[in-house]
């Protein structure tokens, strides 16, 4: 007679995590048909932009110039072709790959999820905790899969990138046990590099994951040959890469350092819930001192930490390197492990809950990107962040190729249908003379530069036209044309 309660239990405990998994999926998958603008969504925007008009040559998302650029992967190729091949708008086939990104990225977690545990509940719990296991302060960048993050992001190449990273770590997990033979070596080696070519950050964290694999595994020389030949050909594919040269990105300016030092800034408020998956590790290591999610996470925060220490905080970019083996282990630690008693995980398991609906209540806004924010309960419309309003209203009269004289902030969008702008929204390691023409834009928006030099800008980059805001520039060779939200102005200008 006890043993039916404890299967009811038992199966209401595997039942609950998946439920609340799939609902966040449902959430998800709604929140792609808004597709809500943010972050770098224009840079993306373009790029498939260019990449539509011109499979072999696009040239710079961005600015008119002839560079090459990172964001031509191979994913945002095929994206490129699939926007060719159909004429649907970028729009929509960010959507189509947002959908195809999210489905590798869950895909994912349940095959690498699978290799640490056979427990039914297992992936659904792995996936509530990357999603839900954070902190109490919001926190949002690409390469990061908070729920509101990845909300934001979902058609970033990022994701597809961090998708291809679980499988890569379960593939590598099933060849070392294994003992695959030399194609499956040659192709781990393939995929390393698409990781890489598709989201450089990503593929740092895919590596360091990969390297915590083989490192708990101990393999024999036989498979650590073959495992050379698959690095061996990795980069030669890295190498080989026509769009960009991939191994000039090493000498990424202070730019990007600059942008990425907040990432080191509320590191308790950010992720503080994440020690809940540190404690897990430590319980992980007394039990097997090579367990891969421990190693993984040492591997992580060490790059973390120096980036910090040495100034370098690009490298903070390395940080779901730790964090996602923390996820992971306080999700594992709740399920079945031998010699703890039930008393043991149920407290744990109580724990992790609560931790859970704190990470859950400060994504909460989540929500407000399929749900009206006046049909929200006011509790969760304050916690809504309203996504940036885009620029198609001066799509009527601005068309692809011509250039627009922008601010930084609307330059972020402004090339996401079709324009280019004078000088980048984003560092841009390849264009030569990104310095030039940043400091263009901010002579020709000076208050006291003459009309005449205005002039020589515009004709020197061949501006069209000039967004900005009201009437602040007061300049005779301006004509409006349009208003915007927020009272932007487009003008033409007289040539």
């Amino acid at each position: 007679m006890r043993a039916e309660p404890r299967s009811t239990a038992a199966t209401a405990g595997r039942a609950l995590p998946q439920a609340a998994a799939a609902l966040v999926l449902v959430l998800l998958l709604l929140v792609i048909v808004r597709l809500p603008w943010a972050g770098d969504l224009g840079m993306h925007a373009a790029t498939v932009e260019r990449l539509r008009h011109s499979l072999l040559h696009p040239g710079n998302p961005l600015v008119d110039a002839d560079t090459p650029s990172p964001y031509y992967s191979p994913w945002m190729l095929v994206l490129g072709g699939i926007a060719r091949i159909t004429g649907l708008s970028v729009f929509v086939v960010l959507r189509i790959g947002a959908v195809a990104g999210l489905t590798l990225l869950v895909s994912g977690v349940w095959r690498y999820v699978r290799t640490l545990s056979a427990h039914r509940a297992a992936p659904a719990l792995a996936l509530l905790c990357l999603l839900f296991l954070w902190g109490p302060v919001l926190f949002n960048w690409s390469g990061f899969l908070g729920l509101n993050s990845l909300a934001l992001t979902v058609s970033y190449p990022s994701v597809f990138a961090l998708g291809l990273s679980f499988h890569l770590w379960a593939w590598l997990t099933g060849a070392l046990r294994t003992g695959a033979g030399w194609a499956a070596w040659l192709g781990l080696g393939v995929l390393w590099s698409v990781i890489l070519l598709v989201h450089q950050f990503s593929g740092v964290v895919a590596s360091l994951g990969a390297l915590a694999t083989v490192a708990a595994a101990r393999p024999g020389r036989q498979t650590l040959l073959r495992l050379g030949a698959g690095v061996a050909l990795g980069l030669v594919v890295l190498w080989a890469w026509p769009y960009y040269a991939f191994f000039s990105l090493f000498s990424a300016g202070a730019d990007l350092e600059a942008i990425h030092r907040s990432l080191y800034r509320q590191l308790p408020g950010r992720f503080g819930l994440v020690l809940l998956g540190v404690a897990a590790l430590v319980l992980r290591w007394r039990r097997d001192r090579r367990d891969p999610l421990v190693i993984f996470f040492v591997l992580g925060a060490a790059v973390f930490v120096l980036g910090g220490v040495s100034g370098h905080y690009a490298w903070g970019r390395a940080l779901p390197a730790a964090l996602i083996p923390a996820q992971l282990a306080a999700a594992l630690e709740v399920l079945p492990v031998p010699g703890r008693t039930r008393a043991v995980r149920t407290g744990w398991a109580g724990v992790l809950a609560a931790a859970l609906v704190v990470g859950a209540w400060t994504q909460v806004g989540t929500v407000g990107y399929v749900v009206p924010k006046s049909a929200l309960p006011g509790v969760v419309a304050a916690e809504y962040r309203a996504p940036w309003a885009g620029y198609r209203w001066i799509t009527p009269w601005v068309k692809y190729g011509d250039v627009v004289m922008a601010r930084t902030f609307p330059a972020r969008q402004i090339p996401a249908y079709g324009p280019y702008t004078v000088a980048p929204g984003y560092p841009d390691v390849f264009l030569p003379d990104e310095g030039r023409r940043t400091a263009a834009v901010r002579r020709y928006f000076a208050a006291g530069t003459p009309q005449s030099q205005r002039q020589q800008i515009a004709r020197e980059y061949g501006v069209r036209w000039v967004v900005d805001t009201g009437n602040a520039l007061r300049d005779a060779g301006l004509r409006a044309v349009a208003q915007g939200p927020g009272g932007q102005v487009l003008y033409a200008v007289r040539h």
